[in-house]
């Protein structure tokens, strides 16, 4: 008995410890920048303003801006992300994860309650005190097993002093069947496999706020998506480069084009700007910038006119479109001018497809799921996505307000939907589906309509989590079998029906038996694992 309450003891304090191993993340101090001195503070005295230094390998002790400095960061601890991820100025980083080679300065964000970590403890804490469907019917399930257990006790007592036994060997029986029809091992088989699931699942960037949802999950058999920034990039890249001049190589073109549009901020512009980043081009000065309304840009690099102008402009200026124009059927098109009229290159953006989501929609629909995909995009952009994904089928041109109708629609057909969106213009559609996943939520983990929120923008986290899922109601329910199922063989037997036979078992053992389907039902807890 007392090895079955050690194991039962670790392993309740063992799904606890997830949380206290959440808080160590956080290092004790921090190097706050005051006057242009370094001074070691208290954690807690820190706040949102203050700038920070990070020394290479120390934990980030709130979440920020790096405002000076790059560096790789450790975020495994608290996104599930295995591959420590490039930062630089301007980009966040969140408290508890690990600075790698680099120093950085860093303005604190959020500080206490309303850090990253906090909510994600909050989270969990919550998780695990909330009761799902499946844990309400082990609480009833429990309960009844005490009014059969008390119910056969006594029973077990009439009839063995109604046949004549002695009272002493009566009340043993009696004391037996209540000991081995304990349901202690039943109260223990769903909130341990939950508490488990859940700081698990955290641990790996997957937060679960409604457990009864999570739990459905196995239950899904559609999945709609939302197109931008989840199944695509939600952001401009280049996906082709060409040269109308022989002088001017497609390096050329882009540095010239992203040298320009530096001094823009259009989701195009920073498209090309970061493609010049990726083919290592340094970028020339620029002077007169101007933005042509509608049209384009202008400037002045090394003394010469350069414009990134669209079609449009081309066909006002009577500048003839080059008929060896190479794009896609969803490209944007910006063309190169040197001068009044030189047209040198051309450079074709669209929204890209994230390598991600074709893992994700393959081993969805080998799961028997379908997938759809809701968008406000136009029709063709759709569709072009749609096929190159596979994808079972797609809305178009849907407002926000109309994605709950998609939803509804689909649930009137007889689907279990899950609804997989940024949390934000998808709210409404989250709240209606069966399921409502938050993708790419980063450090909010507010999204208050979603039932499960996912921190990193990878639809494969979706496969993870449904997998997940399917694991987790089949640990409880094995819990569930071996708890409750043991009991009618075990109860007969304390109950001397095989005393014709020679098998007759004392309370000692009864509590055995008792503690062995407890130390069961602790240890199939622990094998539960979340595979990514």
């Amino acid at each position: 008995m007392l090895l079955g309450h050690w194991i039962e003891m670790k392993s309740i304090l063992g799904a606890s410890r997830a949380l206290e191993k959440l808080v160590e993340l956080m290092p004790s101090t921090a190097h706050l920048i005051r006057d242009g001195n370094i001074v070691d503070i208290e954690l807690n005295e820190l706040k949102k303003g203050d700038n920070v230094l990070i020394k290479p390998g120390e934990k980030i002790p709130s979440d920020g801006i790096i405002i000076k400095g790059s560096s790789y960061i450790d975020e495994s601890m608290l996104t599930g992300e295995s591959v420590p991820v490039d930062k630089e100025s301007g980009d966040l980083v969140i408290g508890g994860s690990v600075n790698g080679d680099g120093s950085l300065e860093i303005q604190v964000k959020n500080t206490g309650e309303d850090s990253y970590l906090s909510k994600v403890i909050n989270l969990v804490r919550d998780a695990q005190a909330t009761k799902s469907k499946t844990q309400r019917l082990a609480d009833r399930a429990a309960f009844w097993l005490t009014i059969i257990a008390l119910t056969v006790g006594f029973t077990t007592l009439f009839i063995w002093l109604s046949i004549g036994e002695s009272f002493s060997f009566s009340i043993e029986r009696m004391a037996t069947v209540m000991v081995i029809t304990c349901p202690h091992a039943l109260g223990l088989a769903i909130p341990l496999v939950a508490a488990i699931s859940t700081a698990l699942s955290a641990k790996s960037g997957l937060l679960i706020r409604n457990r009864t949802a999570f739990e459905a999950s196995r239950k899904i058999s559609t999945i709609v998506f939302d197109k931008t920034g989840t199944l695509t990039e939600g952001a401009f890249g280049v996906n082709v480069i060409q040269s109308f001049d022989n002088d001017y190589n497609e390096q050329k073109i882009i540095q010239i084009a992203a040298s320009l549009e530096q001094n823009s901020e259009h989701p195009i512009a920073k498209g090309i700007v970061e493609k010049a980043h990726k083919m290592n081009l340094s970028l020339q000065q620029t002077s007169d910038f101007k933005a042509i309304k509608g049209k384009g840009i202008e400037g002045t690099i090394n003394g010469e006119l350069v414009s990134i102008i669209s079609p449009n402009y081309l066909k006002e200026q009577d500048i003839p479109i080059p008929e060896n124009l190479r794009r896609g059927p969803i490209d944007t098109v910006v063309f190169v001018l040197l001068g009044e009229s030189n047209l040198i290159g051309a450079i074709s953006l669209s929204d890209q497809v994230r390598e991600e989501s074709y893992d994700a929609i393959k081993s969805l629909k080998s799961m028997g799921i379908k997938c759809w995909m809701l968008t406000g995009d136009n029709e063709k952009t759709a569709k072009t996505v749609s096929e190159e994904l596979n994808l079972d089928g797609y809305y178009a041109e849907v407002l926000p307000h109309e994605k709950l109708e998609k939803v509804k629609e689909l649930q009137s057909k007889g689907e279990f939907v899950a609804m997989t969106g940024d949390g934000i213009n998808d709210a409404p559609a989250l709240a209606q589906a069966d399921v409502g996943i938050a993708i790419g939520s980063g450090t909010d983990v507010a999204a208050e309509t979603a039932d499960i929120i996912l921190v990193n923008s990878n639809p494969k986290d979706v496969t993870s989590l449904i997998g997940f899922g399917k694991a987790t109601y089949k640990k409880m329910i094995q819990n569930l079998i071996w708890a409750t199922g043991y009991n009618v063989f075990a109860i007969p037997l304390a109950a001397g029906a095989l005393l014709s036979l020679g098998v007759l078992i004392t309370p000692a053992i009864g509590a055995i038996f008792m503690s062995l389907s407890t130390v069961i039902v602790a240890i199939n807890a622990r094998f539960l694992k979340l595979k990514k």
